[in-house]
């Protein structure tokens, strides 16, 4: 009886110390960033009735399109409850943490069936600081970490026993389509579900044997995604021309954005300063990497050729998984060459495929001890520690970190105190504010404001139409006392042709407030 329980009680104690961990860790509120702004005004907007709108932008109401909706949605639930969207999200993100810990163990577990390798990746995800960071922010990637788990799992359940085309109602069917609409919604909290559904759809053919099983299992699938993600692109091209506020253009990822990815993925790996500083100068981390998917595209095409040629079993998860990692990476690179060039390589972005290497990390330490070798048996021990003990000391400097810095991002105390944004809460309600970051407007002086023209569109590195315009008009507002300029952490050489002329109000902390003469 002690032994059938073990496991889940293990898992659960985990997650609640998880959850705890993050909980110690952000007095001050959860982070908040840019795209924070408007998940938080999406779901006071959705809450207001006034549909999912950019309310953190001051003018008329316009629809969302760039970010999706679900985690809004969830949002302005915990809202009805009487919890404001921004202490809501905090709640939201340390269940998350604990929940996805939990799922991250039972999926090794159900991948291995080894209760040590599902406690073992349990921890390792519980414990890392990069996963920890991104659990930390108002951020849409903790929930689509959920339902990506959720997907998988399910995935892997609609394997077992009959067909959906031999039984409708069997446990299957049911798995296959809750597998489909998990990756629906996980398309609704990220697009990057695209990559989710092409590579479960991929795995349907080739872990299938006949045709008629494919394209049964496939429809099924479908069936539970597609009317989710339909709906979505429906109503953003209905309501703005446009299915995701993106324009295909070309431009290929920088070199300087490819180090930045680099440089993240050895921070995941080897969370020790010293450590990972000498090899980031050795410059092992490419070769390491390189040398990892190659042996991973070598061991798919193996276990592919096993299951076509000689109808070897196939582990489902370990195979999907192993898949996905090129398929979300490929999905990554073409968005930004194709869609959007100002996403950055960084943790968050990078998170699905550090939560895919620590699976693949306990599902290698599970198959080496099964070798019962005691050489492969040393060396599992010695790497399970040496990753746990690289993953504490990260997570204790991350939890000592935040715990000392009275917030986080737009929530920290350098915002809250800021003598610029106190003087925008003063402003009459009429007075239009211009700022190079609305998002900081928008949580430091609880105000909506509108973008400070810029030369360049980072979505795309290319010229910005009607600069010259616009900039005319936002002057031609400040010198006409129906406006003012916020300026937040601005070299003096960026913005001259912005203030000459104009009466400096404020100047302290790296901000400064621009009105009329």
């Amino acid at each position: 009886m002690i032994k059938r329980f073990a496991f889940p009680l293990t898992l659960t104690i985990v997650a609640i110390l998880a959850s705890t961990a993050l909980w110690w860790s952000t007095p001050a509120g959860i982070g908040l960033t840019n795209d924070s702004a408007a998940y938080i005004s999406g779901a006071r907007s959705l809450m207001e009735g006034t549909g999912y709108s950019e309310t953190w932008l001051a003018g008329d109401l316009e629809p969302i399109t760039h970010y999706p909706p679900l985690l809004s949605i969830t949002l302005a639930g915990i809202g009805a409850l009487g919890f404001d969207p921004l202490r809501g999200v905090r709640g939201l993100n340390i269940l998350l943490w604990g929940i996805n810990t939990t799922l991250m163990g039972l999926l090794v577990w159900r991948m291995t069936r080894s209760q040590p390798a599902g406690v073992l990746a349990a921890l390792l995800f519980a414990l890392n600081a990069s996963l920890f960071r991104v659990h930390a922010f108002a951020l849409s990637e903790p929930l689509f970490l959920m339902l990506s788990f959720l997907a998988f799992l399910l995935f892997d359940f609609s394997f077992e026993g009959q067909s959906p085309r031999q039984n409708i109602l069997s446990p299957a069917f049911f798995s296959l389509f809750f597998s489909g609409f998990s990756v629906g919604l996980a398309f609704l909290a990220r697009y990057s579900g695209l990559a989710l559904l092409a590579t479960l759809v991929m795995a349907f053919f080739l872990l299938r044997s006949n045709w008629s099983s494919r394209i049964a299992r496939s429809g099924v699938f479908l069936f539970g995604a597609l009317p989710l993600m339909v709906s979505w692109v429906l109503r953003n091209a209905l309501i703005a021309q446009n299915a995701t506020n993106r324009t295909i253009d070309w431009h290929p990822i920088t070199s300087e954005n490819i180090e930045r990815g680099l440089y993240n993925a050895m921070i995941f790996l080897f969370p020790y300063d010293p450590l990972h500083r000498d090899l980031w100068k050795s410059q092992a981390i490419p070769g390491l990497l390189a040398c990892i998917g190659f042996v991973l595209v070598i061991w798919l095409l193996v276990r592919a050729r096993d299951f076509w040629m000689e109808q070897r079993a196939v582990n489902i998860l370990l195979f999907s998984t192993s898949l996905y990692i090129f398929g979300y990476l490929g999905s990554i690179l073409t968005s930004i060459t194709l869609f959007d060039a100002s996403t950055r390589l960084e943790p968050r972005i990078l998170a699905p495929l550090y939560v895919s290497w620590i699976i693949l990390f306990s599902a290698g330490m599970w198959w080496l001890w099964n070798k019962q070798h005691i050489i492969g048996r040393s060396i599992v021990i010695l790497l399970a520690a040496s990753a746990l003990g690289l993953s504490i000391y990260g997570q204790s400097q991350a939890m000592l970190e935040y715990r000392d810095a009275a917030g986080l991002g737009y929530g920290s105390w350098r915002w809250r105190d800021s003598l610029v944004m106190e003087a925008l809460k003063d402003l009459p309600p009429e007075i239009t504010i211009y700022t190079n970051s609305p998002p900081a407007v928008y949580f430091g002086a609880k105000r909506p404001s509108l973008p400070a023209p810029t030369p360049i569109d980072p979505g795309h590195n290319t010229p910005r139409d009607y600069y010259d315009e616009h900039l005319k008009i936002m002057r031609e507002d400040i010198l006409a006392g129906r406006a003012v300029l916020a300026l937040f952490d601005y070299p003096d050489g960026d913005y001259a042709q912005f203030v000459d002329g104009l009466n400096l109000a404020v100047n302290a902390q790296r901000h400064r407030l621009y009105t009329q003469p």
